[in-house]
């Protein structure tokens, strides 16, 4: 048997580039604002994780330009031999900070992050209870671990007690979830878990990439907005998202941080984030904490673009963020009102299985503080024009 068989018998994106409907891996040319230029034509973007409008603004672009000409384009090292420099450890001090924890250690990316965060805190004789709709990178960091892993059934408060009533007081416990779940835009029940975590002696951790800088009064996340962030062990957060650039933290009690910091697999051998990336980062979290606007206004925009979706007859599940599901409920239907809405001028994103179920496909919006009011006009006409010509509303 070649081991290489899979991938010459793989055709499946084949059939769907020769159908016109292949949504992925697509090329942008150009960005500016909210919209972007694929194959020549301006499309507005509702598909991004750019939720405060800081990935084209001139002053985080600024700040990056000034870490490179001081520190050059990239540390060519990792953080454990040649790779911290003064501006890894001024940024993990104000993120503590900001986050109310007494230490902050910073990785690579956020998928990275978990991966050793996870795999360093859960070895044999613990266990690791997820989410049945948590990330990727926290099913994948379960895999890398040597713990044994259960999973509860999505926001079932019911489902995790009995879960955790079942495992053995000798085994650590470690619960991660998503602050919001990528996907759905739901949040977890994170009072809830606080409270069976200290009935069944584990501990929490939220993986909080789609919240904080959002989520709270003060953008601390989906822990702060429900006045958790005293009670949760370990929070972390991916600079993608809210941060407009590149890498991720983890935030907790100084004896946890050093202990991940020296065992953790994904940042010992691992490059560190670049200069430029940290100079963007560190400029987007004093946006976060002076201009409280931004949220105010993501806020506003996405109550409104989910009712007016619901008004037109689309389910939108149970979102309660700026990521807004349309669920169609097969392949099929949603990659024809992605076509039809890419085709208007919208950039959104398909989702189907293996990273929904297959009955929750869906069109994933997702939206920015900086969008106007005619562009969120223009996305409900696109979605209303879309849905009556395919018949779907």
């Amino acid at each position: 048997m070649d081991v290489f068989k899979k991938c010459y018998d793989f055709t499946k994106a084949e059939e769907i580039k020769e159908s016109g409907l292949y949504p992925y891996f697509t090329q942008i040319d150009k960005v500016e604002g909210n919209y972007v230029w694929v194959n020549g034509k301006k499309i507005l973007m509702v598909g991004s994780n750019n939720y405060l409008g800081l990935f084209d603004n001139e002053t985080v672009k600024q700040a990056a330009i000034e870490d490179i000409e001081k520190f050059g384009t990239s540390t060519c090292g990792s953080r454990f031999l040649n790779g911290t420099y003064s501006l890894h450890v001024e940024l993990e001090e104000k993120i503590a900070e900001f986050m109310c924890k007494e230490e902050a250690l910073m990785f690579s990316t956020g998928f990275q992050t978990n991966l050793g965060v996870i795999d360093a805190i859960a070895g044999r004789n613990d266990v690791i209870i997820i989410d049945r709709m948590d990330h990727a990178s926290i099913v994948d960091a379960t895999r890398l671990s040597y713990a044994n892993v259960t999973k509860y059934k999505h926001n079932d408060m019911k489902d995790l007690d009995e879960k955790l009533s079942r495992l053995p007081e000798s085994k650590g416990k470690f619960i991660v979830v998503d602050g919001v779940f990528s996907m759905e835009g739901d949040l977890s029940n994170i009072p809830e878990i606080v409270k069976l975590a200290k009935k069944y002696n584990a501990r929490v951790m939220v993986d909080d990439a789609h919240s904080i800088g959002i989520l709270g009064k003060n953008g601390r996340g989906t822990c702060e907005h429900f006045n958790m962030l005293e009670e949760v062990d370990l929070i972390m957060t991916t600079f993608s998202k809210a941060f407009a650039s590149l890498g991720g933290f983890v935030v907790g009690d100084h004896k946890i941080i050093q202990y991940i910091k020296h065992t953790a697999r994904s940042l010992i051998f691992s490059a560190s984030i670049t200069p430029p990336a940290l100079g963007a980062a560190n400029k987007a979290l004093e946006i976060i904490q002076n201009e409280p606007w931004r949220r105010e206004r993501l806020w506003e925009i996405s109550k409104t673009m989910n009712k007016k979706l619901i008004s037109m007859g689309y389910h939108t599940g149970n979102t309660e963020t700026p990521i807004i599901p349309v669920f169609l409920g097969n392949d099929e239907k949603t990659f024809m009102l992605w076509k039809f809405l890419r085709d208007f001028g919208i950039f959104c994103n398909p989702v189907i299985a293996p990273a929904v179920p297959p009955e929750d496909a869906m069109i994933r919006t997702s939206f920015s503080a900086t969008h106007t009011d005619e562009d969120l006009d223009f996305v409900l006409k696109g979605f209303y024009e879309g849905g009556k010509a395919l018949g779907l509303i």
